[in-house]
């Protein structure tokens, strides 16, 4: 990344980038004035990535390693990384995504003593076998509360629907089942692959500078040249057909959920232009200014959690549309409908240009927060870009653009359905499946 000759909104956003001799990535955002930091630690490592190749050796992994994993990052030789952050005033935390894991913390004091908490359990993990088993048993629990989820359940089973292979088809947190496989050695295989310093991400902003953090890095070993070698992710194909076309499930629900799935060819790595253009799209579809979103929600047809997203990761890009509806059937035709009638028109040029001044300020709104700056700077960070970047890339969007990718999306031809029913109602028609 550049270290000089910035623009005016590179100085504006204020970010500075480095590259260390370990390969690892510092992101920092000084905001003086500001109390508090809050730091962030990420790897390229969520729950897609179960099959690699290291060092020649091939590892393939059950569901749910990655999150496992995460859960485990907080135990060592020495205790507790929570009870340590509880000394230094810090609030932690982390999670991990299809993508991605994250360790975060925000602290207002001790800010060295928390980054060394942090980079040392990151960088010195520690399992054995009673340990592991213990965890099995915490981590079961949290599967059993996200089955118990509509609106998890609901996004896994258009996710179940849309893809025959893929990985993105398995819960996160993996299942009971899967978990029960993890050994000591599959641990200590993925941190080898994907806690590698080229492969992660520091970003901190706040009441911090790049000095204070590479120091930690320092400390840390952090600054020492490490192998280049990268880890090589190992994909099954994946045909652009459905696995399914309609899946419905009953569950303790007020009011039915559905869903509307459709499968879009995987984007290219690091390509967030299409990303964000897609989610423009959205925005100009079922967003809080589109006419479709006024019309369903004024009718009582849909409540405000209703809209669309874009879901994309390593060999998947689907775009979804959920919410809760007593009558999902005509919300889903009206939304056929209404995407027919934007690719026909084209999409209207003032609610476009309403949407994209919305995302405009949410980039700028969040360099205002320390946790939600940090955020932002890492999760471009992860694919290589700056967030000045990412808005400067947002400022080349035009209509004529989303015109022609509705060209090629949101085709009924790769649509998957999906419905969650309270329990007690009308007999599945005999084209539906009931899951267990």
């Amino acid at each position: 990344m550049p270290q000089n000759n910035q623009t005016l909104l590179e100085k504006t956003v204020a970010d500075q980038w480095q590259t260390l001799p370990s390969g690892l990535t510092v992101i920092v955002r000084p905001m003086p004035g500001y109390s508090s930091t809050h730091v962030i630690f990420a790897t390229r490592f969520g729950s897609i990535d179960r099959d690699f190749r290291l060092d020649g050796k091939e590892v393939h992994l059950p569901a749910g390693v990655a999150h496992f994993l995460e859960h485990k990052m907080f135990e060592d030789q020495d205790g507790d990384a929570f009870a340590k952050y509880a000394k230094t005033g810090a609030n932690a935390n982390a999670f991990t995504s299809f993508d991605r894991t994250c360790y975060l913390f925000t602290a207002t004091q001790q800010l060295d003593e928390s980054l060394d908490v942090l980079l040392g359990m990151v960088t010195h993990p520690y399992f054995t076998e009673q340990t592991i088993a213990k965890e099995q048993g915490i981590i079961g629990q949290e599967i059993k509360m996200y089955d118990d989820s509509p609106d998890w359940r609901l996004i896994t089973g258009l996710f179940e629907c849309l893809y025959h292979e893929h990985p993105i088809r398995s819960d996160i947190a993996g299942t009971v089942e899967s978990i029960a496989e993890i050994t000591p050695e599959m641990l200590y295989d993925s941190c080898k692959a994907f806690y590698a310093p080229g492969n992660m991400v520091l970003a901190a902003a706040g009441n911090t500078t790049m000095e204070q953090i590479l120091a930690a890095c320092e400390r840390h070993g952090l600054m020492r040249p490490r192998s280049t070698e990268r880890v090589q992710r190992l994909w099954k194909p994946e045909p652009m057909t459905l696995a399914a076309a309609h899946k419905t499930l009953k569950m303790p629900v007020s009011k039915p959920c559905f869903g509307v799935g459709f499968k879009e060819k995987p984007l290219p790595p690091n390509d967030l232009r299409t990303e964000a253009l897609y989610d423009l799209i959205l925005s100009c579809i079922t967003g809080g200014m589109s006419p479709l979103y006024r019309r369903l929600y004024d009718g009582g047809l849909v409540n405000p959690g209703f809209g669309g997203e874009v879901l994309r990761v390593d060999g998947c890009c689907c775009i979804l549309f959920t919410g809760e509806s007593d009558a999902p059937d005509t919300v889903r035709k009206l939304l056929l409908d209404e995407i027919a009638r934007i690719r026909a028109e084209g999409v209207d040029r003032e609610i476009f240009t309403l949407c994209k001044n919305e995302k405009y300020g949410q980039l700028i709104e969040n360099l205002e927060n320390v946790e939600d700056s940090a955020s932002q700077m890492a999760d471009f960070a992860l694919s290589g870009q700056t967030v000045a970047q990412q808005i400067t890339m947002l400022a080349g969007l035009t209509a004529e653009d989303a015109d022609a990718a509705l060209q090629h999306i949101l085709s009924t031809d790769r649509m998957a359905v999906m419905d969650i029913l309270p329990d007690g109602t009308a007999p599945l028609a005999e084209n539906e499946e009931e899951a267990e």
